[in-house]
């Protein structure tokens, strides 16, 4: 890489002066960059000792790991943060009003960087396996939001990561969208259909400088299942079975998206394991651990996604068997793996996971208390609002009963009732298709609560005033006064019951 300035991480780090809007490569862990990052970091506890200020806006794909979304924060580096984040400190300063977050769907973040809603972009900073001298960059295990980052920001550092496969390029489709009004169809008609190039493109003379490297992603392997998720997956196998064989399901089936967590790859592998179910595509955020096996086994097909977003030895195994898994695997930009017109045109099942749910079939998967950010919405929106069928879900409880997942009004709604279509407990499934408000809250109650809340929740409709929608103001968000105040919904109500 003669032609472009060597440079290491630290003296990178000196460039980048407090109040700059630095993106970052990686969705999820996934393709982040690492080097730089950790210096910015180490940057940043050294001025703050001197008495100096020094915080910098971050932009990345999505969540983005450790370094990015933990050890920047621990040093106190971050003023601002979009579009998406997971780290514990974080998330404390955000709720602390220390830093300010924008949570917004991923597919929304490429036009609106484009279009200079967030202003200038001072520095992209993405990894890479390969930089050639006329600008192709070719990305590692995500694409996220690189080539969108890498064509803005005025300056570019290349983490050269010696550790991924060059191989890897064999994922990528890499298109990049005009800005409105010169967009025109996605020609995708089926999840496999290649519509770009392996390499996303920046200018040469924006960029730097290279900062070698040789680090893997720091994807953490996901709990194992237990009865409770196997209960969920047992329920959403069976109602898309039976959607099979009514025929609302054609018999090759269709595409699937799944969230990242282990209620979803529960969920995947059980898929995998029903003989009645046909092999299948995916047309998803993140390609995850579950789907290594059952791609080995070729009860999936093939699948689209934005990242690998898999344990170190799963990224092992497809690269030991990338002339197997290259056909397979097809990695492109968030803006196109979360883009509302393919997912609606391809007829995706949207499968996701809620923080809790309330009677009429609102969503909150973002909020506790409708106040403290969790994570964000990432992209369940756009398979929620976009897809063939969305289906949501959640244990009925959680910390031993003292919260319930089902509650009169969600205090915070980032998927409304309008397109929440299905809603899954360990207890059961609820088909709200077609069901006016107070059908659906007796389904919901009485197939998706646990049975300590059903008393309550039921009482609760039936004090409430009439109307099309059944309300009580006054007590709506009982259980989650009592939560905050006592430290349960119910605080009566014996655990042991539970």
């Amino acid at each position: 890489m003669g032609f472009y300035p060597i440079l290491t991480a630290d003296e990178t780090a000196l460039l980048i002066k407090d109040g700059d809007t630095v993106s970052f490569s990686g969705f999820s862990p996934a393709g982040a960059a690492k080097a730089v990052p950790a210096a910015i970091a180490a940057h940043a506890h050294e001025e703050h000792a001197k008495m100096r200020r020094f915080k910098i806006r971050v932009l990345t794909g999505a969540s983005s790991g450790r370094i990015i979304d933990e050890e920047l924060a621990v040093a106190e580096a971050v003023s601002w943060r979009a579009p998406y984040q997971s780290g514990p400190t974080l998330r404390g300063q955000i709720n602390r009003q220390e830093v300010e977050y924008v949570d917004m769907h991923l597919s929304h973040l490429p036009q609106t960087v484009a279009e200079g809603f967030f202003g200038q972009i001072d520095f992209a900073i993405v990894e890479a396996t390969e930089i050639t001298a006329d600008g192709r960059v070719y990305l590692t295990t995500s694409i996220g939001a690189s080539p969108t980052y890498l064509h803005h920001a005025k300056k570019v550092i290349i983490e050269l990561n010696r550790h991924h496969s060059p191989r890897l390029r064999e994922m990528a489709d890499i298109f990049v969208m005009p800005t409105p009004p010169n967009r025109y169809p996605i020609h995708i008609y089926e999840p496999m259909t290649p519509i770009g190039v392996p390499y996303a493109l920046v200018d040469p003379k924006k960029i730097i400088g290279i900062v070698e490297t040789d680090e893997p992603d720091h994807v953490e392997a996901l709990s194992a299942p237990d009865k409770i998720t196997d209960h969920i997956a047992d329920h959403v196998v069976k109602f898309l079975l039976n959607e099979m064989h009514e025929g609302r399901i054609p018999k090759n089936f269709l595409p699937l998206q799944a969230g990242i967590g282990k209620v979803a790859n529960g969920v995947l592998a059980a898929l995998g394991d029903h003989p009645e179910i046909p092999p299948f595509n995916m047309y998803s955020e993140v390609f995850q651990d579950a789907m290594v096996d059952l791609m080995f086994a070729k009860k999936l097909l093939g699948a689209s996604a934005t990242s690998l977003t898999i344990t170190s030895d799963n990224l092992k195994r497809i690269v030991d068997n990338i002339d197997f898994f290259a056909k397979r695997i097809v990695l492109r930009p968030q803006e196109i793996s979360n883009h509302p017109g393919v997912i609606r045109r391809l007829g995706v099942i949207g499968i996701n996971t809620a923080l809790e749910i309330d009677i009429y079939g609102n969503v909150n998967s973002s909020h506790l208390y409708g106040m403290d950010i969790v994570n964000g919405i990432g992209g369940s929106g756009e398979f929620t609002r976009n897809g063939y069928l969305s289906v949501f879900m959640t244990p009925s409880v959680a910390k031993g009963g003292r919260i319930s997942a089902i509650v009169p009004m969600c205090p915070h709604v980032d998927n409304n009732e309008h397109s929440v279509q299905i809603v899954v407990t360990e207890q059961g499934l609820a088909d709200l298709r077609g069901l006016g408000p107070m059908q659906r809250a007796e389904i919901i109650i009485e197939r998706c609560a646990h049975p300590a809340y059903r008393d309550y929740l039921r009482q609760y409709i039936k004090d409430a005033r009439p109307a099309h929608i059944r309300h009580d103001l006054s007590r709506c968000f009982e259980l989650h006064r009592n939560l905050l105040e006592h430290g349960a919904m119910l605080p009566d109500l014996k655990i042991g019951d539970v």
